[in-house]
């Protein structure tokens, strides 16, 4: 099974967070920093957008806005 993966965001201490796609699942990718012992978890992407609003999420909300506007279909009244 080929996974696709895009960094959505990289804070200043060094955490990463990367959207992964393996087969039809999709998921949010934590990577911690070295100087937290560099863990690596995985997240629903539900639960990871219910987990707050820093900077993380809003990228994810970004992307998915990008989508939604690249193939928005005009809506009728």
């Amino acid at each position: 099974m080929t996974a696709h993966a895009r960094e959505l965001y990289q804070s200043s201490n060094g955490d990463r967070w990367i959207l992964v796609q393996a087969g039809d699942h999709v998921f949010v990718r934590h990577e911690a920093n070295i100087a937290s012992g560099g863990a690596v978890s995985h997240v629903e992407v539900d639960a990871f957008l219910s987990a707050g609003r820093g900077p993380e999420q809003q990228e994810l909300l970004r992307l998915i806005g990008t989508l939604a506007s690249t193939h928005a279909e005009p809506v009728k009244p």
